[in-house]
């Protein structure tokens, strides 16, 4: 029987972002009680001068961090993390009082277990308008699990916990990745351990104003499509056939496309014709076969084209 509370450490990277910081924090303590305690590592990377003092508010752990991106706040994190558990949050979500009991209560069911995934519930940028819990069903085990997420399932850092040894056995996070690192790590988990799954909302996932992020999709569109190639292809053996894999690769992918394909749509009719050509040269960066065929055979696309072109402005 467990004496005192279960220690979690907890990591949120952060980076200039001290008024929704204060949130995630407030979220994580929350959720504490007599049979629950976080050791809450704030990782900075940004260097912003009240993210020290927030972070002492709330009984954080505060650590600068030199090295840019979330890859080396992470790893910063981790490296100090002494709880039998470790979480993570980012500082723009919030935790559900669902989170982090209900993992623990199945890894403590079964020892042979190195994580358990829970659910993320998507939001609009103020943490409202909340959507249905996903992934909606199982994503699976082992293999099938490994499946499900190199065919477009993300799983949310944030509803993740893990045993302590994962740190040691699996190792940091890839600090070359810009993007797609977390996904990367969860899927040297999955092929090397062993992940479990909880059907509980574990988080909100705060959404971004659409069109404001472009730059940063094409960035992340190169760097999703390495881990692809990274785990699907050593793992050649769990696709059933050439299809399949295609298919896999389509499924992590398709969210960039159809971003690209709206932006394309939206742009061109309030005459952004600069941005139109971005994004139309985004959707071709992703699939450039389906791409070419909607911008002729899609009427939608079809007519953003011709706006576009339509347009006197130089792009």
């Amino acid at each position: 029987m467990q004496d005192g509370p279960r220690l979690v450490s907890v990591i949120v990277p952060t980076f200039r972002r001290p008024h929704l910081l204060r949130g995630a924090l407030a979220s994580i303590r929350r959720l504490e009680d007599r049979d629950l305690a976080f050791e809450i590592l704030v990782a900075d990377n940004g260097g912003a001068c009240e993210n020290r003092a927030i972070a002492e508010a709330f009984g954080a752990t505060y650590v600068a961090v030199e090295r840019r991106g979330p890859s080396a706040a992470r790893n910063a994190g981790l490296r100090l993390a002494t709880g039998d558990f470790i979480a993570f949050l980012d500082d723009d979500d919030a935790w559900l009082p669902g989170n982090v009991r209900a993992q623990i209560a199945v890894l403590d069911a079964d020892p042979a277990l190195d994580g358990v995934l829970g659910q993320a519930v998507g939001t609009d940028p103020d943490l409202k308008n909340p959507s249905a819990p996903w992934p909606e069903r199982h994503p699976g085990v082992g293999d099938a699990l490994l499946r499900t997420m190199l065919s477009g399932y993300f799983p949310q850092l944030g509803t993740l916990v893990v045993r302590r040894r994962v740190r040691d056995l699996v190792g940091l996070f890839d600090e070359t990745l810009i993007g797609g690192e977390d996904l990367d790590w969860q899927l040297r988990i999955a092929r090397r351990r062993t992940l479990g799954y909880v059907e509980t909302p574990c988080m909100l996932f705060r959404g971004r104003a659409h069109g404001t992020y472009d730059a940063i999709q094409y960035d992340r569109l190169a760097y999703d499509r390495l881990v692809f190639f990274r785990h699907s292809v050593p793992e050649w053996r769990i696709w059933p056939s050439p299809l399949a894999f295609l298919r896999a690769y389509q499924g992590t992918l398709q969210h960039f496309y159809w971003y690209f394909v709206t932006i394309m749509i939206a742009a061109a009719s309030r005459g952004q014709k600069r941005r139109a050509f971005r994004a139309i040269v985004g959707a071709l960066r992703v699939f450039p076969v389906r791409a070419t065929y909607h911008l002729v055979a899609r009427r939608d696309c079809r007519r953003a084209l011709v706006q576009m072109a339509s347009m006197h402005r130089p792009i």
